[in-house]
C-alpha cells in the first residue's frame, strides 16, 4: 500500500477561535503539502513558513516544523492504506520481521507577525522538551513563550 493517511488535530492552543484570529481550517492539509504518509526511515526534522491570507487580505504567517515518530507494530498494521482495510494474513513460521515505520507530526505556530527565526527556536524547544520526555505541562511552555512582561520606561515592571 501507499501509506497514504489524513491528517488530524490533536492538541491546539488556544482551545477556542479568538474573535479577532479565527483557528485556520485546514491547517492539517496546510502542514504537509504532499499528503501525509509513512516512511520506512526517519527523516530529519524540516521547518518552513508560509503565509496565509484571509477574506480580509490580512497574513498569517503559519510556522510548520515537522519530525517523525517511530510507529509501533500495532500502529502500523492497522493503519488504513488507500481508503481500505489491509486483510491480515499470518504467517507464523515467516523470518522476515515486519518493517518498521514512521509517521510525520507537525507542530505549527500561526501569527500575524513575519518572525520566522523566533517561531523556529519557539517550535524547536517545544519539540525538544517533547522528545526529551520531560514533565512539563505543554501548557505551561506555550503560556510562558507567549507571555512577556514588557518595563515601563524609568519605572518597574
Amino acid at each position: 500500500g501507499s501509506g497514504d493517511g489524513q491528517g488530524q488535530i490533536l492538541q491546539r492552543f488556544p482551545e477556542k477561535d479568538w474573535e479577532d484570529n479565527p483557528f485556520p481550517q485546514g491547517i492539517e492539509l496546510f502542514c504537509q503539502p504532499s499528503g501525509w504518509q509513512l516512511f520506512p526511515e526517519m527523516n530529519p526534522p524540516s521547518f518552513f513558513v508560509a503565509v496565509l491570507t484571509d477574506i480580509n487580505s490580512e497574513r498569517h504567517y503559519c510556522a510548520c516544523f515537522t519530525f517523525w515518530e517511530p510507529l509501533d507494530n500495532t500502529q502500523a498494521q492497522s493503519h488504513p492504506r488507500n481508503g481500505e482495510e489491509e486483510e491480515e494474513e499470518e504467517e507464523p513460521s515467516s523470518p522476515v520481521q515486519p518493517t518498521q515505520l514512521f509517521a510525520p507530526k507537525s507542530l505549527v505556530l500561526v501569527s500575524r507577525l513575519d518572525h520566522a527565526e523566533v517561531f523556529r527556536n519557539s517550535l524547536g524547544l517545544i519539540y525538544t522538551i517533547y522528545v526529551d520526555g520531560m514533565s512539563v505541562p505543554l501548557e505551561s511552555v506555550v503560556g510562558n513563550l507567549l507571555t512577556c512582561t514588557i518595563p515601563i520606561t524609568g519605572g518597574a515592571q
